[in-house]
């Protein structure tokens, strides 16, 4: 359950009392009006129900720059609230609205100077780990690496058509695996690599295997996040399609193993198309979408538009899989 919070003009509960009607919430009483004439309402809604109600109300308030919409967690309810059938406590399930998991995305894409000391300590952990072919550091990196936020970003960013969140997302993924690499080669050149590392070997290797751990790494961290769960352990599943490979390049350009080099910028790219082309696609299937018509229909072309060309890049690489041999064989 979720409160839905309307500070708006007095006159107002009747209008969110019909709305909540409409949408089977529940209208609480309203708080008196205050001095400059505004009131605070309360509408209790099921999560899932929540999105239909805070369109309806941005349709209605949307345009009164005085008024305020706020959602807020419902802790506890009592007394509980009975489910009309099995079906429905079945269905009953926590589900993010769009206000929601834009201002959770957002934060996770911001280029800032703490996102970059996390890459670059986080490159620093993975490049020991491989090079000393030591997995529970390879693991260590994995979980402080913030290569979840903007991949999400970028998804949530097609979703709505939002251009300026997806040219944010693209700016910081970017920056974030530039400061990687560079991290990692200046380690790889003055630490020359370990070719006989199981775990810096194998990122230079590109199998269809990567292609699946990629799409179920971006699939599974939307649906966290769409359901209202913990990212934590999905964000360690993205780092370990993006990081350790990303770390493998730059050790070996570093180092001057330009072939293997090849073969982990490969297992990069491919990881990088999959774990985007995922999550756009788990976006589209949750129906996550603006409100408006026009942004709407903005939103379907920038989807397409992405789905297509993530589609492409990813086939073109995957030829380029099945027509070269492997790096280390």
């Amino acid at each position: 359950m979720k409160i839905v919070e309307i500070a708006a003009a007095q006159g107002s509960a009747d209008t969110v009392a019909a709305i909540a009607e409409q949408h089977g919430a529940a209208s609480l009483p309203a708080a008196p009006p205050g001095e400059d004439g505004r009131q605070t309402l309360r509408v209790l809604v099921d999560a899932d129900n929540a999105q239909p109600v805070l369109d309806a109300l941005q349709g209605v308030f949307g345009s009164d720059p005085q008024a305020r919409i706020l959602l807020l967690p419902a802790e506890g309810i009592l007394p509980r609230p009975a489910e009309s059938s099995p079906e429905a406590a079945a269905a009953a399930r926590e589900v993010a609205t769009r206000e929601e998991l834009y201002n959770g995305v957002e934060r996770g894409a911001r280029l800032d100077a703490n996102y970059l000391l996390l890459v670059v300590l986080s490159t620093v952990v993975a490049a020991v780990g491989l090079m000393e072919d030591n997995l529970a550091a390879v693991l260590g990196a994995m979980v402080i690496a913030p290569l979840l936020g903007p991949n999400l970003a970028f998804g949530l960013g097609t979703a709505l058509g939002d251009r300026p969140l997806i040219a944010g997302a693209v700016r910081t993924n970017l920056a974030g695996l530039a400061t990687a690499f560079a991290c990692a080669a200046f380690i790889g050149w003055i630490w020359p690599a370990n070719l006989h590392s199981q775990e810096l070997m194998a990122r230079a290797d590109v199998g269809l295997d990567g292609i699946v751990l990629a799409l179920a790494s971006g699939a599974a961290a939307v649906l966290s996040l769409t359901t209202g769960l913990s990212t934590v352990l999905v964000g360690v599943m993205v780092a370990v399609a993006l990081l350790p490979p990303a770390a493998a390049l730059g050790l070996f350009a570093g180092g001057g193993h330009w072939r293997l080099a090849g073969g982990a910028a490969l297992l990069l790219a491919v990881n990088v198309v999959c774990v985007n082309l995922a999550a756009t696609l788990v976006f589209w299937v949750r129906g996550v979408k603006p409100r408006t018509w026009l942004e709407k229909r903005r939103a379907r072309e920038s989807l397409a538009l992405s789905i297509a060309l993530w589609a492409a890049i990813l086939a073109v690489l995957v030829a380029v899989i099945l027509l070269h041999p492997p790096a280390v064989r």
